[in-house]
């Protein structure tokens, strides 16, 4: 009865946070704008049984205009940094301006293991050509994935937004290594066709698809062009911290062989799912096999709360594996 109460009392306070939110003026950073989301998301943090299916309708609807309201502040909070950045004569040398930058390289070097392994069972078999989408105006995924880790693959980075790439093109122009390795498309990806089939990897950013259903149809979209045997990593949310990200259960991958969901019991807003395109034809009914992956997690980087206590992330996260999530 307890979790119960406990359910009807974090609904209650993420729905006053959410009235506050949306009674702001703007959602660029500010004193007022980081109070609140630093509110919500410490709110939502801890872990959680709530199942988001079985709430009320209303409930239902002020969780996807919230998690509409997380992605316009995001992006409200790149940009601004990303223009600070860009004030500097080389941009990459002052990364560390941005307040959540190390967590960044703790999260990349994650998700380079996991992708390693992964990837594939030769250990000098790396990805060549990665893709992301969404990357926004402050891509430091694809930016620290090719500084440390994948120093000779080019980063195809997808972005809907014509001004969002100019500003994230402008961090790397004056790189002579990244400038040429790190190419911007201003497309909607659900127009990109066979270009998809160049990629060894593709990742898909968490609020690409801001309701399930057009996440699913990008997802479908990338199974039906992606080549055989490529690499699907995408974010997804479990417990409270699906008020603030888009849920991707193992059903909406048809296409795909999912490898392995990670939950994160800690500091970390984001699940990871990680997935291998099939070798048969998207449209094919057939099972999927999943696998588990052992001993690893791949956290998402929250822009809104430092993490504490990532000296040792494989050792100090607790992790849950599971072949699907209760949504």
């Amino acid at each position: 009865m307890g979790s119960v109460h406990q359910e009807a009392d974090l609904v209650e306070k993420v729905c006053q946070i959410y009235d506050k939110i949306s009674k702001l003026e703007t959602l660029k950073p500010s004193q007022d704008v980081n109070s609140l989301f630093t509110e919500l998301v410490t709110t939502c943090i801890p872990p959680s049984s709530i199942n988001m299916a079985t709430l009320p309708q209303d409930i239902q609807e002020t969780r996807s205009k919230l998690i509409r309201l997380c992605g316009e502040a995001e992006g409200h909070l790149e940009a601004h940094f990303s223009n600070l950045l860009a004030s500097f004569p080389n941009p990459l040398h002052h990364l560390d301006v941005f307040p959540y930058y190390s967590n960044y390289l703790k999260l990349s070097q994650l998700e380079f293991d996991i992708l390693s392994r992964h990837y594939s069972t030769e250990a000098d078999v790396v990805p060549k050509r990665v893709a992301f989408v969404g990357s926004g105006p402050l891509p430091l995924t694809s930016i620290v994935l090719a500084s440390y880790h994948l120093k000779e693959a080019s980063f195809h980075n997808y972005d809907i937004d014509e001004s969002a790439n100019s500003m994230a093109s402008r961090l790397v122009s004056s790189d002579d290594d990244l400038s040429k390795r790190m190419l911007f498309h201003t497309r909607d990806v659900m127009e990109v066709t066979d270009s998809l089939k160049e990629y060894d990897v593709v990742f898909l950013a968490a609020l690409v698809g801001m309701d399930i259903d057009d996440k699913v149809k990008v997802i479908k979209h990338l199974a039906k062009y992606m080549a055989p045997g490529a690499v699907l990593m995408l974010r997804s949310a479990h417990g409270a911290r699906a008020f603030l990200y888009p849920v991707v259960n193992p059903e909406d991958l048809q296409g795909f062989e999912v490898l392995s969901i990670f939950h994160p019991q800690d500091e970390v807003i984001n699940s990871v799912v990680i997935a291998r395109k099939d070798s048969v034809q998207v449209e094919t009914e057939h099972n999927h096999h999943h696998q588990i992956g052992i001993g690893s997690i791949v956290p998402s980087c929250c822009k809104y709360r430092d993490f504490q206590g990532l000296n040792s992330p494989l050792n100090q996260m607790n992790i849950i594996e599971e072949l699907a999530m209760d949504e």
